[in-house]
């Protein structure tokens, strides 16, 4: 049975489901708006100093897999139309690169400052984590914050966690769009 996460709570995967290693994180989405509303899911594959090691390492809509191999954005859903999953990142933990230390999922709205949006446009956002060997749900995390005002948030991350991998739910908002985080993380 999934675990169901509050902000800032955190679950070790491995612990969790002994010998994990193919994993499916599953992101998405309704807009309230009646407009259509075009999120983008990006992870930033960061090492012990917050930066990605290379830009290989910057997995999004116009670079679907990491320079290792081991993470593989499922591409591009523009709408966020109908139920479950609107955008899937598929992971192979055995394979991270050593330099990683941990992978931040972040959502942003494409081109929100010219369109208008934020995310109080937004309703029943959330990340969940599935085993991807049996189809089974490890965690969720549900956005109940109201974001209004913000164009992106860094909603979850899996971490090293000695030779483990745990998951925490960040729920983080921020400004600036996904230009923002990658001048943060740029190494």
């Amino acid at each position: 049975m999934a675990i169901n996460l509050q902000k800032s709570q955190s679950i070790n995967l491995t612990k969790e489901v002994p010998g994990l290693n193919h994993i499916f994180v599953g992101l998405g989405w309704d807009e309230s708006s009646g407009q259509p509303i075009d999120c983008d899911v990006s992870v930033f594959m960061l090492n012990d100093s917050h930066k990605i090691p290379t830009e290989g390492h910057f997995v999004f809509f116009n670079n679907l897999t990491s320079a290792c191999g081991s993470v593989q954005h499922q591409g591009d859903n523009l709408t966020g139309e109908g139920d479950g999953d609107d955008e899937s990142i598929f992971i192979k933990l055995s394979e991270v690169d050593s330099r990683v230390e941990q992978m931040i999922f972040v959502v942003t709205i494409h081109e929100a400052e010219q369109k208008g949006q934020h995310f109080g446009l937004l309703e029943n956002a959330f990340i969940r984590v599935y085993n991807q060997d049996n189809n089974e749900e490890v965690c969720m995390y549900s956005l109940e914050e109201d974001f209004d005002g913000y164009d992106s948030v860094q909603i979850g991350r899996i971490y090293r966690e000695g030779s483990s991998w745990a998951f925490e739910a960040m729920g983080s908002p921020f400004a600036g769009g996904l230009g923002a985080l990658v001048e943060l993380y740029h190494g």
